[in-house]
């Protein structure tokens, strides 16, 4: 088991936006979690302190990825901030990462289409720090449950 490490700011906003955008759903005992392109489907497990995913964030770079916050946001152990899901809904989170290059600036673009939809910066931050405090909590650990709590 490994501890994982708190995300990039950005993949709270992209896990609202996912629940929000209806890609977040409970079968089996896991979530599936369909990323923003819709070409991959994440299987994401909760169990306690126990978490598991098969995105890159969490398999390769050691942190909490977005499908997991997703999962947790779904689930009501994280609280959700809909409005912000909702103007967030529709960003191609794939395609602003790989175009800007910069977590940051993709980031302040988000920030600024929840402005549009009167939701000030402040508020996003709030709601981000929010999360990442209760993702710090948790000391979340990596494990791999799938063949222990996914049914044939």
């Amino acid at each position: 088991m490994i501890s994982l490490n708190l995300p990039p700011r950005i993949k709270v906003l992209e896990a609202v936006s996912a629940v929000a955008r209806g890609r977040v759903k409970k079968s089996d005992g896991a979530f599936k979690v369909r990323a923003s392109a819709g070409s991959r489907e994440y299987t994401v497990i909760l169990n306690d302190a126990y978490v598991y995913s098969d995105d890159n964030g969490t398999l390769r770079r050691g942190y909490v990825g977005y499908p997991i916050i997703a999962a947790m946001i779904a689930e009501g152990t994280i609280r959700g901030f809909p409005e912000l899901g909702e103007a967030l809904k529709d960003l191609p989170w794939a395609e602003l990462n790989a175009r800007m290059a910069s977590y940051r600036k993709v980031e302040s673009y988000a920030k600024g289409v929840a402005k549009k939809a009167g939701i000030g910066g402040e508020a996003v931050d709030n709601y981000i720090a929010e999360v990442l405090a209760a993702i710090s909590a948790r000391r979340l650990k990596f494990k791999d449950m799938r063949q222990s709590t996914l049914t044939p």
